[in-house]
């Protein structure tokens, strides 16, 4: 093991370089250049989410909130270039791009503020379109993890939800360590695994099974190609790794991939993730700043056959692979609606339909109406005494957390009044289930208790009948989810109110659109309900990339987004009816 000993020494002695010359900075600055119409040899540019995670390393570590160590960057890039070799086509060894080097740097350099001893990332993403060398690179990390970075007696998985199918990133790990003398003196080769004595470490491939994984103590575990990992299996079988990292000091979970047809599993579930924390989320922040994701995807679809875009998603373009080939392949594609689609999917890393984060944090804050000095507004509905609105209700989870709402138009902005109600046996638990502080949205009169099982529907035809008794404000029209409650229905038509059903489906595409305008422009106003932020915060939208229609969904499974339903149920209304409700909408002179 004298080279490893050598690259050890050689790191100890080695200077640290300024802060502003590791691979981090020097790439952030490279693609900002490219992207201001510069050109940078070497560099292809990139699309907005490999700014956006880039930018959040550079003032992560400009601010401290990120200690960065040169050191160990540098030492897994020498053992890379100097260990692990190319194996299809080629046998020399690897040569890391900027941009390699970059998510090395980051992954393997960043350590714990807390702890600087330690890695800060736990679960790193990889997307980047096909013929991009992602199995080789995954694999030479790997190989890192094994040989240098290893704890005694560490535990290093391939999975994939079968066999074969984890043998080709166990083969890539297998194949480096044969083409090289050292590291292959070093590794038995046996019956299920690969074995280093000197470090009691083993390397074994892995099909599904949650079962027998739950006693597996994970140091490494490389997810391959997770786009093809279905549904519920994949989800649980990443949640058993994951949850097998607790007794390791500095694990990793790894996962690679493009774009897939599959729909629901661990990748729309990593991208939903990774979309919500690039774009400024605080939900699961505790959790999400041991995430490290990077995303090679291309920004407009409508340019799908250009240059241009595809270097955003094959950042080795022109190395591992040419712009030649994608000619060919862009020729293909432009003549076969499903050889189109599939070229979307693998070399855009377009999803078919695709669930991102939709609306970004700042817009969303911005909406909140804070003064000078940072507070939030507050707006009663005595503020708005007299002035007509368009309401919306979703009521599909009577059990659980459901929303009613009114927009009231005024000067052209759009203030949202949003009333929630839960019933007393979710309340109960709600808070500790869902670390949401309903207690204090109860105390402050955005959360009404209703009912001891389900909500009491009648709470809800309250909430709107004083709306019209107490304040005199009118709702001209009030959209509901077709699942909501019918009596409540019934009861609202009998009482005068205009009620009109809303399809929460594709229809909503000139809503969103609209919505998202109007957030952006400062013409939407929320006030200091921080309950209705964090629904708009956990909306992510299905995009099909078809037509590019959109429907609104969760960004996971826990989160809620009744709030924001409910608001989206009164837009719509207030487009449907425009030509006959409009201008007494706008409120003139009240």
């Amino acid at each position: 093991m004298q080279r490893f000993e050598r690259i050890n020494q050689d790191m100890k002695a080695k200077t640290i370089a300024p802060l502003l010359d590791n691979y981090i900075f020097e790439y952030y600055d490279a693609i900002v250049r490219i992207k201001n119409g510069e050109k940078v040899p070497g560099v292809r540019a990139a699309g907005v989410f490999i700014h956006a995670i880039f930018k959040i390393l550079v003032e992560g570590i400009q601010s401290g909130e990120y200690i960065f160590n040169p050191k160990k960057a540098n030492k897994a890039i020498k053992f890379i270039e100097n260990f692990c070799h190319h194996s299809e086509g080629r046998s020399d060894l690897l040569k890391l791009e900027l941009w390699q080097k970059a998510v090395a740097s980051a992954i393997f350099g960043i350590m714990d503020p807390e702890n600087p001893k330690i890695r800060m990332f736990r679960e790193v993403l990889l997307i980047v379109a096909r013929k991009n060398g992602k199995t080789l690179f995954a694999a030479a990390i790997m190989a890192y993890m094994t040989y240098i970075d290893g704890e005694y007696g560490a535990k290093l998985y391939c999975m994939a939800p079968k066999l074969d199918q984890a043998e080709l990133c166990f083969d890539a790990f297998y194949q480096i360590v044969q083409s090289d003398d050292e590291l292959n003196s070093a590794t038995q080769k046996r019956r299920t695994d690969l074995y280093v004595k000197d470090f009691n470490t083993s390397v074994k491939k892995l099909a599904f099974n949650s079962k027998k994984s739950d006693g597996f103590n994970v140091f490494f575990c490389l997810n391959d190609e997770i786009e093809a990992w279905r549904g519920d299996a994949g989800l649980k079988q990443y949640e058993v790794i994951s949850s097998a990292t607790g007794s390791r000091d500095q694990p990793l979970v790894m996962s690679t991939g493009t774009a897939g047809y599959e729909n629901d599993g661990i990748y729309d579930e990593l991208i939903r993730r990774a979309t919500a924390f690039l774009k400024g989320r605080s939900i699961g922040k505790e959790k999400e700043r041991r995430f490290l994701p990077f995303l090679f995807i291309i920004d407009d679809v409508e340019k799908w056959d250009t240059r241009e875009e595809l270097e955003k998603s094959n950042p080795n373009l022109d190395v591992s692979v040419k712009w030649d080939y994608y000619v060919e392949q862009i020729a293909i594609a432009h003549s076969s609606l499903s050889k189109k689609a599939e070229f979307l999917t693998k070399f855009c890393n377009i999803k078919q339909n695709s669930s991102i984060a939709w609306l970004d944090y700042q817009d969303v804050e911005k909406a909140v109406g804070k003064d000078k000095d940072g507070i939030a507004a507050h707006y009663t509905l005595e503020d708005f005494r007299g002035c007509y609105c368009v309401g919306g209700i979703d009521l599909s989870r009577t059990t659980d957390l459901t929303a009613a709402s009114i927009v009231i138009e005024r000067a052209n902005i759009n203030y949202i009044f949003t009333q929630f109600f839960m019933p007393q046996k979710r309340f109960d638990v709600a808070v500790d289930e869902e670390n949401v502080p309903y207690n204090i949205y109860k105390d402050r009169g955005f959360l009404t208790i209703s009912g001891d099982n389900a909500v009491d529907y009648r709470d809800v035809y309250k909430w709107f009948f004083d709306l019209v008794k107490v304040y005199k404000i009118k709702p001209l029209k009030v959209g509901y989810d077709r699942y909501s409650a019918q009596y409540l229905i019934n009861d609202m038509k009998e009482a005068g109110f205009h009620m009109d059903d809303v399809y929460q489906g594709t229809n909503l595409t000139p809503i969103l659109i609209e919505f998202e305008g109007k957030l952006k422009d400062g013409l939407i106003e929320i006030g200091d309900n921080a309950l209705l932020q964090g629904h708009f915060l956990n909306v992510a939208v299905d995009i099909n990339i078809n037509d590019s229609r959109m429907k609104p969904v969760k960004i996971d499974k826990r989160s809620h987004i009744d709030g924001a339903v409910s608001v989206f149920d009164a837009f719509t209304v207030k487009m449907k009816y425009s030509s006959e409700i409009r201008q007494q909408l706008k409120n003139i002179g009240k």
